[in-house]
């Protein structure tokens, strides 16, 4: 029987560490002076590269609409949700929304993820691999506990579905849309609205929205340089209204490339977007938009507590020392000092050549706004989405046929999505009814082949992002899944002005998704298994109900509560070990096992209040999550023999509490503090094949309990200065909390001129900012190879050192 590495999911090593990496309680610190080493580095990266590997929180190891119609509708759709919203405008909080204005978003880099807008609000941890945050692999978000795939995302109404790495059910946001283009941003603090279309809403919903073309003719380009050769540009063209009608467009283009603060290679990636916005009558319109987006990064190596503290900070891939890495594979050379020595960790596992990744998506579609009546709208977005995956390590369990000691393995992931959003909504008295359907059909493929590496001094090595057929077609095909997964979702809501200032908001979904298909074929000799899994699982719930009371006391009180409940549809995932039972060992194990699975639920329940004035705006808000069902992988046995077992942790609780405070005392300056705390426990001990553990009251892993924010900023004419800094407390690395990695401060700084008119140009901008200013040494991606149940294991990733960056801005 073939026996491979496969990947340590979710409570991975529950049966095979259990003695070997239990090593009582080690907190590590964030700054931890550990001498760094020139020897590279990379884990075995048949976990790091499973499909859908995603860290695991309180649960899983997982547009605004801008029309006339609507204006007179948000009014229940902000009643409907207490959100967080990071808008183009400056907007007072209300309805429980709480506004960044765009003079904070243009304190950030051009070209940074949104998320990182986010991470200023309470409750939200974004960190990244590097400091833009558009490398999917090590970019984490989590609100309240829940993972970002556990969040209902959209991008100008069209789902986003599951964002983690590799996932053949979604897209990241970072492919999805140009930063620059992002109108709004609205964050629910509750569980969400009904109507937004999503496959796993769980802990809440961000909406994004892109910017309208403008009125007239004209454009912008910004230009920013940054530490490791980085540069960024960006060219937008508006084309003005063209006609009486009012029609009008943009298309705009992004080129990011960022040098590696460690080792060698490039994290690139290039967008364009598009919009066209057709004015209809005086009340309604329709909207066309488009994005593509192609990338290719090599990724940063996963590394461990073992090898922070044997080997110190920067341990980088090998690459591009191929005769390193050549001699290493085939018993010439030996490890680089201190690789074969760290605890519980392999030296091949740290020795690793290169790995990356290569992805290509393309996503449009129509969006219509009409005013059918005074009292009645419908709203409705068609949408496509394709996208092409390679993600790729050498591997060297499979030498090449040439004779060469390994080959370039390498994940090949297509999903193409097609989908209908429409809804209703009437305005009848003290009555706001809304209802719609969505659909939405994906056709995936996941497949996984090697390529063959030259023999060394006789040709070129192949790279990481590819192409990987430079030396002929895969020689090894490991196996091949299919799916077609249907979603279908139906809701209901009614918003009831009960007084003056207090509404009522109650409404419900329901959901039906089903995955159809597996495994097309199997390499029985490369997986060791006679069939792989092949058949269709259903997620469905009839009512999933959301109710919302909103008083508005009087222009500076306001009380809201906050009740939901949401489900999410099955992970989809390939043969190894992700939170799937597609990726289970064999077919008879997967119809065994999904007999007895549910889908994951959730209730939350929220409560808050807010303040606001001149020189005080304030906001409180208390709040309790209960995750039923939630499905982990494990995989159990031994390291040479692994079996995969899909197991539902039953019942998982986060209770917490947010307060967020901003002063103006005077005009220009701004001064904001908020505090967070999370209580999240696993409630219930796990009994899987290999062992049984005492889970129920443990701490949930990779999510900080307290998280302190503070920031002050200060305009004087065309200058504006400003200084943010975060602290993150410790966050739990294993299941049993036996080891865990210590908190945290992270602190940014900027400066920028705005010089107004220069000739033809207009709104000239220069600024300049220092991303870790005090260039803290810590993690920020935990678990994305998923978390050991004791002890120590190869699943985290640095955070990205101090960067300087300085940029040129100006329209036109």
């Amino acid at each position: 029987m073939r026996t491979r590495s496969l990947l340590f999911s979710s409570i991975a090593l529950f049966a095979v560490r259990q003695s070997a990496l239990a090593a009582g309680h080690q907190p590590l610190p964030a700054a931890e002076d550990a001498a760094p080493v020139t020897a590279h580095a990379r884990p075995h990266a048949a976990s790091r590269h499973a499909v859908n590997a995603t860290p695991t929180a309180g649960a899983q190891n997982t547009p605004t609409r801008n029309t006339p119609a609507l204006h007179r509708a948000e009014a229940l759709e902000s009643r409907a949700m207490e959100s967080v919203a990071v808008t183009g405008r400056q907007l007072t909080g209300r309805d429980a929304e709480q506004a960044v204005s765009r003079a904070i978003m243009r304190q950030y880099v051009p070209g940074t993820s949104a998320y990182k807008m986010l991470d200023r609000t309470p409750g939200v941890s974004f960190t990244s691999t590097d400091p833009f945050g558009i490398d999917s692999f090590g970019a984490n978000l989590y609100v309240r506990g829940f993972f970002m795939n556990q969040m209902g995302v959209t991008v100008d109404g069209v789902p986003l579905n599951d964002q983690t790495y590799q996932s053949v059910s979604g897209m990241s946001l970072a492919s999805a849309i140009i930063p620059d283009d992002i109108q709004s941003m609205r964050m629910s603090q509750g569980a969400g609205s009904v109507e937004l279309p999503s496959t796993n809403t769980l802990g809440g919903t961000i909406q994004i929205g892109s910017s309208d073309p403008d009125d007239k003719r004209g454009g912008k380009v910004s230009q920013s340089f940054g530490s490791y050769g980085s540069y960024r540009t960006y060219v937008r063209l508006d084309s003005g209204k063209l006609n009486p009608t009012g029609t009008k467009f943009y298309t705009s283009y992004a080129r990011t490339d960022e040098g590696m603060w460690m080792g060698s290679g490039d994290q690139f990636m290039q967008q364009v977007d598009a919009k066209l916005v057709q004015p209809i009558n005086e009340r309604s319109r329709m909207s066309a938009f488009f994005n593509w987006s192609s990338l290719a990064q090599w990724n940063y190596p996963d590394t461990s507590i073992g090898i922070l503290k044997n080997l110190g900070w920067r341990t980088p891939h090998l690459y591009p020392n191929y005769a390193l890495a050549y001699g290493i594979a085939n018993g010439t050379r030996s490890y680089p000092a201190g690789y074969d020595s760290v605890p519980g960790i392999d030296g091949s596992n740290i020795a690793m050549y290169d790995g990356g990744q290569a992805e290509t998506n393309y996503m449009g579609g129509l969006h219509f706004d009409l005013a059918l009546t005074d009292h009645l709208t419908w709203n409705t977005t068609i949408y496509g989405h394709s996208q092409t995956g390679y993600y790729s390590y050498t591997d060297s369990d499979d030498p090449s046929p040439n004779g060469a000691p390994f080959s370039e393995e390498v994940w090949q992931n297509r999903q193409e999505r097609y989908g209908l959003d429409t809804s209703l909504r009437y305005k009848w008295g003290r009555h706001t009814f809304e209802g719609g359907v969505w659909y939405e059909n994906n056709n995936q493929q996941a497949g996984l082949f090697n390529y063959q590496q030259p023999l060394l001094g006789q040709g070129a090595p192949l790279k990481a992002v590819g192409p990987y057929d430079v030396y002929g077609p895969a020689f090894l095909e490991g196996y091949n899944f299919q799916w077609t997964t249907n979603v279908m979702q139906f809701h209901l809501q009614d918003s009831i002005q009960l007084a003056q200032g207090l509404t009522l908001h109650a409404g419900f979904k329901s959901m039906t998704a089903t995955t159809s298909g597996g495994a097309q074929y199997n390499n029985a000799e490369w997986t060791g298994a006679d069939a792989l899994p092949n058949g269709s699982l259903t997620a469905s719930q009839a009512f999933l109900p959301h109710v919302n009371l909103d008083w508005h006391i009087n222009r500076h009180h306001e009380i809201y509560v906050d009740v939901a409940e949401n489900m999410r549809a099955y992970e989809v995932s390939a043969y190894g070990v992700a939170n799937s039972v597609y990726s289970v060992q064999d077919q008879a194990t997967f119809e065994a096992q999904k007999k007895s699975l549910e889908p994951s639920k959730a209730w939350v329940y929220l409560g808050g209040y807010r303040y606001t004035s001149k020189y005080l705006q304030a906001n409180a808000t208390v709040y309790h999550a209960s995750l039923i069902h939630p499905i982990l992988a494990a995989a159990v046995g031994s390291l040479t023999n692994p079996v995969s077992q899909v197991i539902d942790f039953g019942h998982i609780s986060m209770t917490g509490a947010n307060g967020d405070i901003t002063l103006t005392p005077i005009n220009g300056l701004s001064i904001s503090n908020n505090l967070s705390y999370n209580k999240g426990t696993y409630d219930r001990n796990v009994d899987t094949v290999g062992g049984y553990y005492a889970l129920a009251g443990k701490n949930i892993v990779n999510y900080p309990a307290w998280m302190y924010k503070a920031a002050i900023a200060y305009s004087w004419k065309g200058m504006t200065v400003h200084f943010d800094a975060n602290y993150y407390s410790r966050r739990y690395y294993s299941f049993m909390n036996d080891t865990s990695i210590g908190g945290y401060w992270l602190a940014n700084a900027g400066a920028q001129y705005r010089f107004g008119k220069l000739s033809v140009l207009k709104d000239v901008t220069a600024s300049f900012n220092v991303y870790n200013l005090f260039n803290t040494k810590y993690i920020s991606m935990m678990g994305e190879n998923d978390n050991p149940a004791v002890g120590d294991y190869q699943s985290m990733e640095r955070g990205a050192v101090r960067e300087f960056f300085g940029t040129i801005s100006a329209s036109f």
